[in-house]
């Protein structure tokens, strides 16, 4: 019986943290969209640790610009930082109801699609994909000293 407590102890722990998560990912881009005053996103160092080293974007990288400029409602800035940022903003409202409605009724409803490999597979290939032909872009439309004007060693 004591396993079967810390057992759902622990999955009601990661819930909150998974909530608290969603609701941080929220939270900054729309702080930043506040104090986004002639946009200073636009010319602002990014605070990628790959990019700051290499001068190339990761996979990652425009999330939060693209979420703030989703929260201004440009929606083609915001998909031209990141393709993802929009979902990323659905996911977080959709993982915040999920993991409240579950903490509230003690069941889990998506278990199997949260933890589903084939997903997560397909998932991690489109952003492979995605930063290849991003990559690909930010070469042609970069130059090298530009490329190495984005890094730290410039």
């Amino acid at each position: 019986m004591i396993s079967t407590d810390y057992t759902n102890n622990s999955r009601a722990k990661r819930k909150i943290y998974g909530i608290i998560g969603a609701v941080i990912t929220l939270i900054i881009p729309f702080f930043l969209m506040l104090n986004n005053h002639n946009d200073h996103l636009e010319t602002d160092q990014s605070f990628c640790p790959f990019k700051m080293l290499t001068g190339f974007p990761c996979p990652g990288c425009g999330i939060t610009k693209s979420l703030v400029y989703f929260y201004q409602g440009d929606l083609y800035k915001s998909i031209s930082y990141h393709i993802l940022g929009p979902f990323v903003i659905a996911f977080c409202w959709v993982t915040i109801i999920v993991l409240v409605t579950e903490l509230i009724t003690k069941k889990e409803y998506f278990t199997g699609l949260l933890y589903n490999r084939k997903l997560a597979y397909r998932l991690a290939f489109f952003l492979a994909v995605y930063h290849f032909v991003r990559i690909i872009f930010f070469i042609k439309n970069n130059s090298f000293d530009d490329i190495l004007h984005q890094s730290i060693w410039f």
